[in-house]
């Protein structure tokens, strides 16, 4: 039977209400992320109002079922850790064009596809665990912190790069305060009340922003009261073999992503990653990827932007993640939920995202403390993996001229920096790696 995972890492008891709590604070972090996939396919696919509403809700939805199927377990699906599940954006660009010359149908066929796909590699990707010693581990977890800057940065700014008040003041004002705010609610509070410095940030970085009329409740009263779509709302899924390997090929670094966020989750929690565990995982996200194809919904992954919080709260028990998940399927079911979260400016979660995506950068730093520098391939692997895994952030045009195929997996830093440090890894140490296996 598979490990069954819920530490509590705080003396302070559960309560229903915390519990809900803690939920409705990973929803709040996670939900522009999530539903940014759905608008901006949308957009650019020139859908109706209610198709985009369709696709919105169905994200939510399917997120929400997704995740408790990873909190909670059945068989051999899910990996039984708090990890909250949203629409992968690693997807995003290969859907677009899927979209724009085959049509949407097919995209939800070859979503289906890669899910199987997914179902069937997990447990032979599951295998590399081995390869992923604390000096791997602390490259791909700090690459990750590293990676998700660039989406804190745009939240800061407004949302939107092209926008013309992208980047005014305003904008960086409310989100600089909310972080401040954030930080002094964490800084002067303890035990339970330290658990909710994010939601008491974006609630009061909110107000600030209503005060100011940067946002406003007139979408809410706008959104409709019930909002589900029967499966297939856009037609039978039309399969084809180019879009299929595609996103095939894309599942592969929504994989090594979902690896990271295990073996992140693991230590937080202070237990070894097995290849069973990893493997029940993106089995998981194989099967949550066959429904959301189904249900008009996308590919789907660990977000790594919740091991932040994770690490704030020090709460790492599933049913938190099991309310989350809940609260996900009621937004996708009753969009004025939804409404009501969206009221929340991309400042304001610039702001929660700065701490929640450094805290994750730390913990990469904490894990590569128990490295032995003073040995100089480990200072070689660290400098060239992470150096590696830096370009694409920094300078995202590098690889433009490369042919798409290749260009999909150099844009994703997680991706080759990780690969860059198990290859290095199993190069330099490879006596090491040899006697580990033979053990």
């Amino acid at each position: 039977m598979a490990n069954v995972v819920d530490n509590q890492n705080t003396a302070d008891p559960l309560t229903i209400k915390r519990i809900a709590s803690l939920g409705i604070q990973h929803v709040l972090v996670m939900y522009a992320g999530t539903v940014t996939v759905p608008l901006i396919l949308a957009a650019v696919l020139k859908l109706s109002s209610s198709q985009t509403i369709t696709l919105i809700n169905a994200c939510l939805l399917t997120s929400g079922l997704a995740t408790l199927l990873q909190a909670v377990g059945i068989g051999r699906f899910g990996s039984r850790l708090p990890l909250i599940q949203g629409c992968s954006f690693i997807v995003l660009a290969p859907m677009i064009m899927i979209g724009q010359q085959y049509g949407i149908a097919t995209i939800f066929g070859s979503v289906i596809a890669c899910g199987l796909f997914t179902m069937v590699a997990a447990p032979f990707f599951s295998r590399l665990v081995r390869f992923f010693p604390p000096l791997v581990i602390g490259c791909v977890i700090s690459l990750i912190g590293i990676s998700l800057m660039p989406a804190a940065a745009i939240w800061l700014g407004g949302g939107n790069p092209d926008a013309p008040d992208f980047a005014q003041p305003q904008n960086l004002l409310l989100g600089f305060s909310t972080l401040a705010i954030t930080l002094l609610f964490y800084c002067n509070t303890r035990g339970v009340m330290r658990n909710f410095s994010i939601l008491f940030g974006l609630l009061i970085g909110t107000l600030i922003a209503w005060l100011c009329n940067m946002t406003h409740f007139s979408t809410v009263a706008e959104a409709p009261w019930v909002g589900f779509s029967l499966p297939f709302a856009f037609g039978s899924p039309q399969f084809s073999i180019a879009p299929i390997v595609v996103l095939c090929l894309s599942m592969l670094i929504v994989m090594t992503e979902t690896t990271g966020n295990i073996l992140m989750i693991d230590k937080l929690i202070g237990q070894p990653t097995t290849s069973r565990r990893l493997a029940d995982a993106i089995r998981a996200d194989g099967l949550s990827t066959m429904l959301g194809g189904c249900l008009n919904s996308f590919p789907y992954n660990a977000f790594s932007q919740n091991a932040g919080l994770l690490m704030l709260t020090k709460v790492t028990s599933r049913s938190v993640l099991m309310a989350a998940g809940l609260i996900l399927v009621l937004m996708g079911l009753f969009p004025k939920l939804g409404a009501i979260v969206a009221l929340i400016p991309n400042p304001v979660l610039g702001g929660v995202a700065v701490l929640m995506f450094g805290m994750t950068l730390a913990a990469g730093v904490q894990e590569l403390k128990n490295v032995d520098f003073g040995d100089e391939k480990n200072v070689l692997i660290v400098s060239v993996s992470i150096a590696i895994g830096v370009l694409p952030v920094a300078f995202p045009a590098l690889f433009q001229h490369l042919p798409a195929s290749i260009r999909l997996f150099m844009s994703s830093g997680i991706f080759i920096g990780g690969f860059t440090a198990v290859l290095l890894n199993s190069l330099l140490h490879r006596r090491a790696l040899k006697t580990e296996v033979s053990l």
